[in-house]
């Protein structure tokens, strides 16, 4: 019997200067970057808090603290990289993902195809299960004022039920 799971992720990071911008494993010419205590990558943050929670695992403060020194500046791939292990070790594969950037700028367009690779990449699926996109929200809040980026992120698991 098919054991269907969702998860809902959510993240956000302050934008300042003299830090990269990193989204989806992609480093985006920009004169800002994300503040965070790896590399603030908001998109695979909000992934891979999604995947925890259809795990019911927590989130990913709870398996990355950032008190913890082994993560200062790590590429958040790499976290996803134990993400997806837990999740295969528990008997559950990705099915689909459909996550959404909300940023005023920069532009994300042109880098979409290689968020969504690298995602894809990582998670052992094909690109045709991974969807990407990118918003403004026409100059309101934070994220519209240019103060933040932040991203959401919706998976489907589905595994093995257990009797």
């Amino acid at each position: 019997m098919t054991d269907l799971r969702i998860g809902h992720g959510y993240d956000v990071h302050r934008l300042v200067e003299d830090r990269k911008l990193i989204l989806g494993g992609v480093e985006i010419p920009f004169e800002k970057g994300l503040l965070g205590h790896s590399d603030a990558d908001v998109l695979v943050h909000a992934i891979m808090d999604s995947i925890l929670g259809a795990l019911a695992l927590g989130d990913i403060g709870k398996h990355f603290p950032d008190t913890d020194e082994r993560y200062k500046g790590i590429d958040s791939l790499k976290l996803m990289g134990y993400v997806i292990k837990l999740m295969s070790e528990r008997g559950y594969k990705l099915v689909n993902l459909d996550a959404t950037i909300c940023a005023q700028r920069p532009k994300l367009s042109k880098y979409i195809e290689a968020m969504r690779q690298n995602i894809a990449d990582i998670s052992g699926v094909d690109i045709s299960c991974i969807s990407v996109k990118a918003t403004t929200e026409e100059g309101l809040g934070f994220t519209g004022e240019e103060k933040g980026i932040s991203a959401t992120a919706v998976c489907l698991l589905e595994g093995k039920r257990k009797r």
